[in-house]
């Protein structure tokens, strides 16, 4: 016997509940990144940045208020799993990065696929970090530049893909 339930659910009853989904999404996706090892060669705290597959796809998706939203929350996240300082620099990437990926989205035929979108997420990410980084600390953060730039193409080409793969059956997930 099939028990399904029409639940009627309203427009914005649907849309809140489908944002907390991504939300819930992405706090996973960040604490499975913190059960990682840390990745040699790099800058204490670097991450692949999983969670920000889902503010790429919110951005396009549902648009930039939920996005921003779910960064601010993916900040605060970090602030109660890792600190004070952990959180600055979660909310000053996913913050910038959303808002460069909104804008990018926003260019009238746009030549940014997915894979440029997590480029260009990424890089705004790890700017808005070490400038953070710069001013809690010393000048000499800007030595982790261009092992900021070389992973941060390279992180976001992979969320790109990611994304890419995902898209097929994330877009059976509409809202109404």
């Amino acid at each position: 016997m099939n028990h399904t339930t029409n639940l009627n659910l309203s427009p914005r009853t649907r849309s809140i509940a489908f944002n907390g989904l991504l939300t819930a999404l992405a706090l996973v996706l960040s604490a499975i990144e913190l059960t990682l090892p840390p990745l040699p060669l790099l800058p204490p705290g670097a991450k692949l940045g999983l969670s920000n597959i889902v503010t790429m796809y919110a951005t396009g998706a549902v648009g930039l208020g939920p996005a921003l939203c779910i960064a601010l929350i993916k900040g605060l996240f970090a602030g109660v799993t890792r600190g004070f300082t952990a959180m600055l620099m979660s909310l000053s990437g996913g913050l910038l990065s959303t808002l460069v990926m909104w804008l990018l989205l926003r260019v009238n035929g746009s030549p940014f696929g997915l894979i440029g979108l997590g480029v260009a997420g990424a890089l705004s990410h790890n700017a808005a970090q070490l400038f953070v980084a710069f001013l809690l600390t010393t000048p000499a953060v800007l030595y982790y530049l261009p092992w900021l730039i070389l992973f941060g193409v390279l992180s976001g080409i992979v969320t790109g893909l990611v994304l890419r793969v995902m898209m097929p059956l994330l877009n059976k997930f509409t809202i109404d």
